[in-house]
């Protein structure tokens, strides 16, 4: 099996492709499963260079399944040979118009289709594709992203140990998550943010918050809220991709259409607390990327055996 992501991290972005390349390690410890994974940076020219580097790379191989994450990678993964081909889509690759019709010219040639969420999916251009689409995201580390005592992830991060801090779980460059509406929420409160912040620190970040802000416009998944919930730190999230699911019945997060004064009020006892926690693990645990990427596994011994995923 060959993996495909666009997400390669970069200096200036360290965080980027980390769940694909969670999701592709627990799949090569899947017994029956050889998996090799090729990434390359977003853009235009990078996916061009992919395309030619993979028509020479993988010369005269054929493998049973390429799997691309993201709609225009599976352009580059057609110069691959191999006996059935699938997609991951996680958000942009449907929602931009230019990007959209792309996606929907290649996902015929895809036997199997998979998107982060089922709002994902509600989007996927064409309703033959919507149809056959499986709800497949790739998950939450759970060794990673686990809870930490407070006093000693914020010594780590040289911050104050009184706090209190919230933290905008994503890029602040990044407009979807709105960064402006996470401002505005903090007001005097000290505000951290993960804008090219090393995967292996993100747990520190988390668990040192009182808690995490996810106010985004819109998600595909929606990571950021499972990290937090496996780290039974409280969450404050927008109704969008996977946080309704995830945080339903979570009692101390939030999941509601953003209103500074509605999440104010649920801010109030968290950053009164010395140590806010909830019980969110376990709802983390139903996405773990291990459980997700079981299922995936699964998809790919039927397609392998019986063709086309009806």
């Amino acid at each position: 099996m060959l993996v495909l992501s666009n997400m390669a991290a970069s200096a200036a972005h360290p965080e980027r492709g980390r769940f694909v390349r969670d999701q592709v390690r627990e799949l090569a410890s899947e017994p029956d499963l050889a998996v090799e994974m090729y990434e390359f940076e977003p853009g235009p020219r990078a996916l061009l260079a992919a395309a030619t580097d993979l028509r020479r790379r993988y010369r005269g191989v054929r493998f049973d399944i390429v799997h691309a994450h993201f709609g225009l990678t599976a352009w580059a993964g057609l110069t691959v040979r191999c006996h059935e081909r699938a997609v991951t889509l996680h958000g942009t690759d449907v929602s931009h118009p230019r990007t959209r019709q792309l996606t929907r010219l290649v996902l015929p040639r895809m036997g199997l289709v998979c998107a982060a969420s089922q709002a994902l999916v509600d989007q996927i251009p064409g309703a033959r594709a919507r149809e056959r689409a499986r709800v497949l995201p790739c998950g939450v580390d759970l060794d990673r992203f686990r809870p930490i005592d407070r006093g000693e992830a914020r010594a780590a991060l040289e911050l104050d140990p009184k706090g209190p801090y919230l933290l905008f779980a994503a890029d602040p460059t990044r407009a979807a998550k709105r960064y402006d509406r996470a401002v505005r929420l903090a007001g005097q409160t000290r505000l951290l943010t993960l804008g090219g912040v090393e995967p292996q620190r993100v747990p520190l970040f988390v668990n040192a918050a009182n808690a995490v802000l996810v106010p985004s416009e819109r998600e595909g998944f929606g990571l950021a809220v499972l990290e937090a919930l496996a780290c039974d730190v409280p969450v404050l999230a927008t109704p969008v991709g996977a946080h309704p699911l995830a945080l339903a019945g979570v009692d101390g997060a939030l999941c509601a259409p953003f209103d500074v004064g509605l999440w104010r009020t649920a801010l109030e006892e968290h950053l009164r607390a010395t140590d806010p926690r909830i019980e969110g693990r376990s709802s983390a645990e139903r996405f773990s990327a291990q459980a997700m990427a079981g299922q995936l596994a699964q998809h790919w011994r039927l397609l392998s055996s019986a063709g086309r995923v009806a």
